[in-house]
């Protein structure tokens, strides 16, 4: 018997020795919780057909979004971003507000409106809708705004020195960390699996519970300090009145969803990053650090810096958009 209970504390020894570090990474077992664990990815659980399922609805809707949005000769944004300018009278503070207006209205609209939707047209139909809607209008909005981030009135010179840049830097890095958790499921945003409202409790939900608000800010205030520019400031504002806008709403979601459950989350978490954490309503588990090592966050770490590294490529991006003239008209006409 001692024989057999030796050699089965040796084998779980090995295997633990022989655990690929980043295995552990991505198959982070669940903590145990009444609310979903924020971040948890086991690659065990994945299957291929639903990732090829993935890849192939992705790539349509690319595509479709390349061909009759994005593409000027068969597209339709140039034409959406001249009417905003020919609305704000050619004052690029005018358009802005347009434009980030009626981004708020559609996306938080369509949000709204999910519930009933949903029971009418089913889960994956409705975010097929959801997703049409909002992510031409979003490409327009960031287009307009990289295209005209320098225009208005110049409020401010930020500091050009190494040290405030780094700083800039590292704030901009640390905003994608307060990703909401549910950006992670990536087949329930393609619809591949059906899209559901989550109940976090952990990971990033124990400092905020509306973690996208917070590193929207973040990165909205990075920006519009370096950039220094009334446009920018106006486009910054906008974002961030949108995503404290989204706090309240989607506690009203997450409360009429979760009648039961929602109550004890409200009560142990906190909208203002930390406040729960430091009043004592949120207690951190001794190993918490662990509910940050997953796979997702390496992604999000290893993106974040090739975003960084981007940057060149992406204002290039800004160049020839400014300098291309309008195509009127698209594919359909």
């Amino acid at each position: 018997l001692r024989h057999q209970l030796s050699n089965v504390r040796l084998s779980r020894v090995q295997n633990f020795a022989m655990k690929p570090v980043l295995t552990e990474l991505v198959e982070a077992t669940p903590v145990d919780t009444s609310f979903e664990d924020a971040g948890y990815f086991a690659l065990s659980e994945q299957s291929l057909k639903s990732w090829l399922q993935f890849g192939g609805a992705v790539s349509i809707v690319l595509m479709a979004l390349y061909v009759l949005w994005i593409r000027g000769d068969t597209g339709y944004c140039d034409d959406f971003l001249a009417g905003a300018m020919s609305l704000g009278n050619g004052d690029p503070h005018l358009a802005t507000l347009f434009l980030g207006s009626t981004f708020a209205i559609v996306h938080s609209g369509l949000a709204a409106l999910r519930p009933k939707a949903e029971e009418i047209i089913g889960a994956r139909a409705w975010r097929v809708i959801f997703a049409c809607a909002s992510l031409p209008l979003a490409y327009a909005w960031i287009l307009f705004w990289l295209v005209h981030r320098y225009d208005g009135q110049i409020l401010w010179h930020f500091p050009q020195s190494n040290t405030s840049i780094t700083l800039l830097a590292f704030i901009n890095f640390i905003s994608f960390l307060f990703l909401y958790p549910s950006t992670f499921n990536l087949k329930e945003v393609a619809a591949v699996d059906k899209p559901q409202l989550h109940l976090w409790g952990t990971g990033v939900a124990r400092i905020t519970r509306h973690p996208q608000a917070f590193g929207q800010t973040l990165w909205s205030l990075a920006h519009g300090a370096y950039i220094g520019t009334s446009v920018t400031a106006l486009t910054m504002l906008l974002l961030i009145l949108h995503h404290a806008f989204s706090t309240w709403h989607g506690d009203q979601r997450l409360a009429a969803k979760y009648p039961d459950k929602f109550p004890k989350l409200k009560a142990s978490t906190s909208v203002i990053p930390f406040a729960a954490i430091l009043d004592g309503r949120q207690q951190l588990p001794s190993q918490y650090w662990r509910e940050w090592l997953r796979g997702p966050y390496l992604v999000i770490l290893l993106a974040t810096s090739a975003t960084y590294f981007a940057h060149p490529q992406i204002q290039a991006f800004a160049a020839i958009a400014t300098n291309t003239p309008l195509q009127s008209g698209g594919l359909l006409g």
